[in-house]
């Protein structure tokens, strides 16, 4: 399956798929002790419980709002989402849970394709397993969807930019994508849409010759 011959998602079921994954990542999450939520997750600087507090933020800023505190924060963005974080944190995990509890059923998000902002909820849900251990499995062909638009824009991931000139293929699904003369990159589809997705920790789960290629560029910083 290709960007030039699936069937795209509608907007409905990209949000149904998006609801699924929150409401399952708030299931994984009840009951965590409270120390847990300090691990430190698969984003740079934060740990589980500001990752979910980034998730609810970003389920609860439309456009006009997400302009209105981009030009606040003077267009730095880090500032951005440092702000809108800190106000979904609340004042313990319990309440960081309840209010992402919330928006499990929101279709609020900013600009750009439905399909990204279900990418939010799928490589952030694994920034939060992956680190305390807790797995899951993801429906197939959401992640086959989510690979393919990753594939095939730099909006939000570079994607693009990170698999250029090299093949990518799934060994559990549809997923294959780039030319096929290409160095190889083959693992699963969630494997290759948290690498695409800038995880190099998800390399170690791939193979074929175009991997080293790929862990290069992820160390190096792929720029569009």
């Amino acid at each position: 399956m290709t960007a030039a011959d699936h069937r795209r998602w509608t907007s409905k079921q990209v949000w149904a798929a998006a609801h699924a994954e929150r409401a399952a990542l708030a299931a994984d999450l009840t009951g965590l002790a409270d120390d847990r939520w300090a691990t430190p997750s698969l984003c740079a600087g934060l740990d589980v419980r500001d990752v979910l507090a980034h998730l609810t933020a970003a389920a609860s800023v439309g456009p006009f709002r997400w302009i209105v505190s981009v030009v606040q924060s003077r267009f730095d963005f880090d500032r951005h989402n440092a702000d809108r974080l800190a106000e979904q944190l609340g004042a313990d995990p319990a309440e960081t849970l309840a209010r992402f509890r919330r928006i499990i059923t929101s279709t609020t998000a900013p600009f750009g394709p439905r399909i990204a902002w279900l990418g939010e909820v799928v490589v952030h849900g694994e920034d939060i397993r992956r680190p305390l251990g807790i797995g899951h499995t993801y429906d197939r062909e959401a992640l086959t969807q989510l690979a393919i638009f990753y594939r095939s824009t730099d909006f939000t991931v570079q994607g693009r930019t990170l698999t250029r000139g090299l093949r990518v293929i799934a060994t559990d699904g549809p997923f294959a994508a780039g030319p096929d003369d290409g160095p190889r990159v083959i693992g699963t589809t969630l494997a290759l849409t948290m690498v695409m997705a800038g995880r190099p920790a998800f390399c170690a789960e791939l193979a074929g010759d175009g991997v080293a290629i790929l862990r290069d560029r992820l160390t190096a910083g792929a720029r569009p």
